[in-house]
């Protein structure tokens, strides 16, 4: 009898510890981002602010999410019309809030592109 008894709780242990396992490998993080352009900086900041908002808003719906940790992440530029963005064509300084991290650089056809970047923490 007390090996049965032994045995049941050993099995709520490890049911336990699987559990414990299991909810900690559904925890994850993931990095956004949002670009945009505008005919200056402060517009094109704002608009890929909205953007990150959105692809945030975006993600949590997807994923069936109610609360995330958002904090800032600088992202890679995300330039419209060109591979890269060369260090010269950056517009500085950079825009940090608590929400993203915010990047702008000279565009080929608009004057600002930027692109907004956080972690998202679930």
């Amino acid at each position: 009898m007390r090996s049965y008894w032994r045995a049941v709780a050993l099995a709520f242990v490890a049911a336990g510890f699987c559990l414990s396992l299991g909810a900690t490998a559904q925890a994850g993080c993931v990095g956004l981002s949002g670009t945009a352009d505008g005919v200056d900086k402060r517009t094109a900041v704002a608009r890929s602010q909205n953007a990150l908002k959105e692809a945030i808003a975006e993600f949590k719906a997807s994923k069936r999410l109610r609360s995330v940790s958002i904090s800032p992440m600088r992202a890679k530029p995300q330039p419209y019309w060109r591979d890269s963005v060369s260090p010269s064509l950056y517009q500085k300084p950079d825009v940090v809030t608590s929400q993203g991290h915010t990047i702008c650089w000279s565009g080929v056809v608009s004057p600002t592109v930027c692109t907004s970047g956080a972690k998202v923490c679930w």
